[in-house]
């Protein structure tokens, strides 16, 4: 009994992690939305993303409320949006988009990172090729026919349109679409569970379990630090 209790333990810890991580993440998205289009939402569309998100990942309104009052105050603090690029074991391409208010020991660490996790930290342009950029949204499913929505929306960059395992509609848009599209599904009152910028694979490395662990181990180090806010990788 003691032993079930202490993998629940474990488990519910993993959890509040990841959404404490989650959280942090979604705080500097908020700091960098405020600081380019001011603590208005209505007048700032990246901000708006940013409540989108944040109640997508349960994070409490005071929270979100807290974070623009940071990022207003005296002693807000400067995030700076870098990306790296490098290989995860067995040729893997990945990519890091972090925020940081210091760059020098973010780039330390994210070496760190690829080195012990047996790959090697790239220069820029060195995988971001492998990656197309694109918008994605989450969109609630009401029922809709996918066929129709596809025709209704691909007049504003609409590129791929499917389903994800919980049933709700995934959208894709060139990155360059993003804003067009996220105006369109406001205007048709279209309910959007979450959307933000992805980095999706042009073609992914297919390997054993074993050799999917290696870059996965190293995924999951770099995820962990304070500093990176995404890893995207071509592991199929």
């Amino acid at each position: 009994m003691g032993r079930i209790f202490e993998v629940r333990k474990s488990t519910m810890f993993a959890r509040w992690d990841r959404m404490a991580k989650q959280f942090t993440r979604i705080g500097k998205e908020i700091a960098i939305a405020v600081k380019a289009g001011g603590p208005d939402p209505d007048n700032n569309p990246a901000l708006r993303r940013c409540y989108l998100n944040a109640k997508a990942a349960n994070m409490p309104k005071d929270r979100v409320e807290a974070a623009i009052k940071r990022a207003m105050g005296k002693d807000k603090t400067d995030y700076e949006e870098i990306v790296y690029e490098g290989y995860a074991p067995h040729g893997v391409a990945v990519m890091v988009e972090t925020a940081t208010d210091n760059p020098t020991r973010t780039v330390a660490n994210v070496r760190m990172h690829f080195t012990k996790g047996g790959g090697s930290l790239g220069t820029s342009g060195s995988v971001a090729f492998s990656f197309n950029r694109m918008g994605e949204f989450k969109i609630k499913n009401n029922g809709q026919n996918l066929e129709e929505l596809e025709l209704e929306l691909i007049d504003y960059g609409l590129e791929e349109i499917g389903e994800d395992s919980e049933g709700n509609i995934i959208i894709r848009t060139s990155f360059t679409e993003f804003g067009h599209m996220s105006k369109a599904l406001e205007e048709k009152n279209i309910e959007v569970i979450s959307a933000e910028p992805t980095r999706i694979p042009a073609n992914t490395v297919e390997l054993g379990e074993e050799a999917a662990q290696d870059v996965l181990k190293l995924v999951d180090r770099l995820e962990q630090d304070d500093d990176v806010q995404k890893v995207y990788h071509n592991l199929k």
